[in-house]
């Protein structure tokens, strides 16, 4: 079975996905929630203990007090999609990354637009922090196929620095 609860947050209303206690989702917008979750099959439950502490979680990120999230998490990809996705639980608290520093920290440092499309395809953004990765240049790219906007909200909030 599969629940759902949601948190208000500084860059707008995030749902939550657990499944067989793992928290498997994390969506920015209610669009791909919907596009991506069977809505006859997934129930609301906000006081689900998983989906309760992770909103916890989220709350002390956004308030300040928490930089590292402790839930079991379960995404679903590739292996390199997995990869690079270990690698970006390894991008500390109000720092970044460049694309390229993610290819070579994987080992493969041709694979700068593969890091790219891995970004894209997390489906746990925040809990596993793309949003630390930046341009070369230090300037800010796409976000969860959307706006750099919530990208350099959360960013701002972290303390960490790029460009405009």
């Amino acid at each position: 079975m599969k629940y759902y609860a949601t948190y208000d947050s500084i860059i707008g209303q995030l749902y939550i996905v657990t499944e067989n206690n793992s928290i498997t989702a994390l969506y920015l917008h209610k669009e791909d929630f919907i596009e991506a979750e069977d809505q006859k099959s997934i129930v609301f439950d906000q006081e689900q203990p998983l989906l309760m502490k992770a909103v916890t979680q989220l709350h002390q990120y956004f308030t300040g007090e928490r930089q590292t999230f402790d839930l079991p998490l379960r995404g679903e990809g590739t292996l390199f999609q997995m990869k690079v996705w270990e690698a970006l639980k390894e991008i500390p608290y109000g720092k970044t990354k460049s694309y390229q520093d993610i290819a070579l920290a994987i080992g493969n440092e041709k694979a700068v637009r593969a890091i790219g499309q891995a970004n894209k395809a997390n489906q746990l953004p925040i809990f596993i922090p793309c949003h630390r990765v930046i341009g070369k240049d230090k300037t800010l790219t796409g976000y969860a196929g959307k706006q750099t906007n919530i990208k350099e909200q959360l960013l701002l909030l972290e303390g960490a620095s790029f460009k405009k």
